[in-house]
């Protein structure tokens, strides 16, 4: 089966190595390409050294350039950009079969509303991919109230082909996980931000008290501070104030802590 993975970053590097590793022959379309294959390259070795299938064996089944005619699967995995978003997936239908399945790996962003530049807006689905894409298990498909059965079946297919598990989420701002995560997420900082206790305490509290794998904070270093208060923003222009983002969030974002790839955040990295 032929996929293609629009973007090449983080986690368009994820998804395409998930689809290597599933058998998939997979073109990815990213400006900066040689940066993106050895990132998907080294993702591979990882695995391998991990009792995964040989890099060298999968790096065969990997192209870069643009959306092939023939793929069966594209996800976009661009930047939370709604206009950039709409564009890039309305030049990939245009190359692609009508049978073939485009999915958008937006954390937060209405998939009606993205899905209104194509020719055929009911074949738009959102597959929510978790970072880092190898290791977290979770999927999250979500669906508009026009979406086919038919369709909805072919995203559990190819969840399942990648040995990640599905949940069916309507279309809705900020999704189930999104919505729930920042929110916690936004909280957090507020803790901070009145002194309730540092940062490192209320992580410690969550993943010894609630069994969390990462704390909020060290989670919204991982993401981005950028990233997170992009999408605070969005959740709070739909569904209000309680998605505010807290003046300490603007605050490091003006100031350049954007968190592991700035180095500093609500840690030292």
């Amino acid at each position: 089966m032929n996929v293609a993975v629009i973007g090449g970053g983080r986690m368009g590097s994820g998804i395409a190595q998930v689809f290597l590793a599933a058998g998939c022959h997979v073109t990815v379309q990213e400006p900066e390409a040689q940066a993106a294959h050895a990132r998907i390259a080294r993702g591979l070795a990882i695995a391998e050294s991990k009792g995964g299938a040989p890099a060298d064996g999968l790096l065969k089944n990997l192209a870069m350039g643009q959306v092939p005619s023939d793929a069966g699967l594209v996800v976009e995995a661009v930047p939370e950009n709604p206009a950039l978003k709409a564009a890039v997936l309305a030049e990939a239908e245009e190359r692609i079969a009508p049978g073939a399945m485009l999915a958008t790996n937006t954390s937060s962003l209405s998939i009606g509303e993205l899905s209104a530049a194509l020719t055929r807006p009911e074949r738009l689905v959102g597959l929510h991919f978790f970072n880092p894409v190898p290791v977290q298990r979770l999927v999250e498909i979500v669906v508009t109230a026009n979406t086919p059965g038919e369709v909805l079946g072919r995203a559990r297919e190819w969840v399942d082909r990648i040995g990640k598990t599905g949940v069916v989420v309507n279309d809705s701002p900020g999704f189930a996980t999104s919505r729930l995560g920042v929110l916690l997420g936004l909280e957090a900082i507020r803790m901070v931000e009145e002194g309730v206790a540092s940062a490192e305490d209320i992580d410690t509290a969550m993943v010894l008290g609630y069994r969390h794998p990462m704390g909020p904070l060290k989670l919204t270093d991982l993401v981005g501070l950028d990233v997170r208060l992009a999408i605070a923003e969005y959740l709070h222009s739909r569904l209000g104030p309680r998605f505010a983002p807290p003046a300490l969030l603007r605050e490091k974002v003006a100031a350049g802590e954007l968190g592991q790839k700035t180095g500093q955040g609500f840690y030292t990295w």
